[in-house]
This record gives structure tokens, C-alpha cells and sequence, in this order.
């Protein structure tokens, strides 16, 4: 492949930077419940890759609940899940990943090189994770579930958020997409935009190169490869 240097790295969350434990998913079916009366098949559930919208729709009508009142009570489920998470979630309900805080603290130093997120997370639960271990500070913007029900059309608006928040346009040639499931790359790969799998999350690496990944790593903190990768 040919030399590439990103000017913009979009880092998903979980199975990325950090992994959340069995809580998160009791929350989210404790909400599901509270809210809509039942939690549909949440054990068998993958959650990878899907925006937090994209969850609660695919498990709702899964339970033979109708759209409209499944977009109905969205605003509520979304309330009363991410108030669970603001109240009680801390770092021992999640595991923060190999090498993630000296990768992001050396690339934060790169002068020419801006860091966001790209998460299916809603902002307000991607934030309380974040929070747990303190990497709010890396990450200024993003574009989030709150924005889009589909991961493939958060890209142009981590774009826009990205060139309102140094001043300038980034194009997806000059842009990489770090994440963990086939849904990362799919979603890198719609917009033209290079993507960095890593094997961290639950989707085996075989699978990562079989969705077309540029780069795929074991985990985050692959010294050499991810030195020739962010070209820092």
C-alpha cells in the first residue's frame, strides 16, 4: 500500500478503547423493559457495530412491537438508559484496553493530526464510559448514534464536526477510520476512507480482513505497524 499519513483518526469505543462488562447490557434491557415492557432477545443480541437506535429498533420489533411505538418511546428508553449509566456505571464495570492511553497521549501530540470519534454509542453513554478513564480529554467531537440510526452515515458528520473544530476541511483520503467490527469498515469503506481493524472486540481478525480492512491489528498498541499507520 501506498505511504499514508492521516491528518484525522476516528476512534470507535467499545471493543476499541475500552470493553464493557455484563452491567451494560443488564442496564440496557432494565431500560428496555421500563420503558417498552420488555427487553426482546437481549441475550442473544450482537450489539457490535450497531448505533445504540439501531439496537433498540432491531430488538423491539424482533419482540412484535410496531415501529411507530418503538420510535415513539425512543427519546424515553434513551433518557432513562443513559440516567442508569450517568449514575451508577464506573471503570470496574468496563476494562480499558492494552496500549490505548499511550497511543492516544502520543498522538495527541502530533500537531497535525486531530482525533475524534466515530461510535454507535449515544453521546451521552459514549461520554460516561470515556469518563471512567479519563479519555474525554482526547476526543473534542464525534458523531454518535444521537446523529444517525445507520453507522454508515456518521462519517460525513464526524467530517463536518472535525472542520468546525480546527477551522478547516478534512477529505476521506486524509482521514482513518480505528475500530473493531466488519460495520467500522463497512462504514469507512462507503465514504472512501482508509480503516485500521483491530481484534480486540468480538469479531475474529480473520473476519476483519475478509471485510476489507486496509489494516488489521491484534490490538491498539502494535508498536511498529501502528507507527506506520498514524504516520506519527
Amino acid at each position: 500500500m501506498e505511504s499514508f499519513r492521516p491528518r484525522l483518526i476516528l476512534f470507535d469505543i467499545d471493543g476499541t478503547l475500552l470493553k464493557g462488562g455484563s452491567r451494560l447490557r443488564q442496564w440496557f434491557g432494565e431500560s428496555l423493559e421500563s420503558v417498552y415492557g420488555q427487553a426482546g432477545d437481549i441475550d442473544g443480541h450482537s450489539f457490535s457495530g450497531k448505533t445504540d437506535p439501531q439496537i433498540v429498533t432491531e430488538l423491539m420489533l424482533g419482540a412484535g412491537l410496531p415501529s411507530e411505538r418503538i420510535l415513539g418511546l425512543l427519546p424515553d428508553l434513551k433518557e432513562v438508559y443513559l440516567g442508569r449509566m450517568r449514575d451508577q456505571l464506573t471503570a470496574d464495570d468496563m476494562t480499558l484496553l492494552p496500549e490505548v492511553v499511550p497511543v492516544l497521549s502520543r498522538l495527541e501530540q502530533v500537531a497535525d493530526v486531530t482525533l475524534g470519534l466515530l461510535t454507535g454509542n449515544w453521546e451521552g453513554g459514549a461520554r460516561s464510559k470515556l469518563a471512567c478513564f479519563d479519555l474525554n480529554r482526547f476526543f473534542r467531537f464525534g458523531a454518535f448514534g444521537d446523529d444517525r440510526d445507520d453507522r454508515t452515515e456518521l462519517p460525513p458528520v464526524a467530517l463536518e464536526r472535525a472542520m468546525q473544530d480546527r477551522g478547516s476541511p478534512f477529505s476521506p483520503q486524509e482521514t482513518l477510520i480505528v475500530g473493531d467490527s466488519s460495520r467500522d469498515v463497512a462504514c469507512a469503506r462507503a465514504h472512501g476512507i482508509r480503516a485500521a481493524a483491530v481484534a480486540t472486540g468480538y469479531t475474529p481478525l480473520e473476519r476483519l480482513e475478509a471485510a476489507g480492512a486496509d489494516w488489521v491489528l491484534t490490538e491498539l498498541g502494535e508498536a511498529e505497524r501502528i507507527h506506520s499507520i498514524f504516520g506519527a
